[in-house]
């Protein structure tokens, strides 16, 4: 169930965000997904950015990618 903007949280909605608007970094994301598929793709990209943080503070982690990433397809 979505809890905030559509997203399972605030983090989520953020990292999400800055995956989808940072247009180095939703290249990165699109080309992975396109070239290893969903599944794998998800999960090269939570190995490569987990515990990361946005500008705001968000903590990359698998659901805001995971979000992120079912918003780009």
């Amino acid at each position: 169930m979505a809890k905030y903007n559509g997203y399972t949280s605030w983090n989520a909605w953020n990292v999400s965000l800055w995956i989808n608007n940072d247009y180095d970094t939703y290249l990165i994301a699109r080309n992975t997904v396109e070239r290893l598929g969903y599944v794998r793709g998800l999960k090269f990209l939570v190995a490569q950015w987990a515990g990361e943080k946005t500008p705001d503070g968000a903590v990359f982690n698998r659901t805001g990618i995971k979000q992120a990433i079912q918003d780009i397809l």
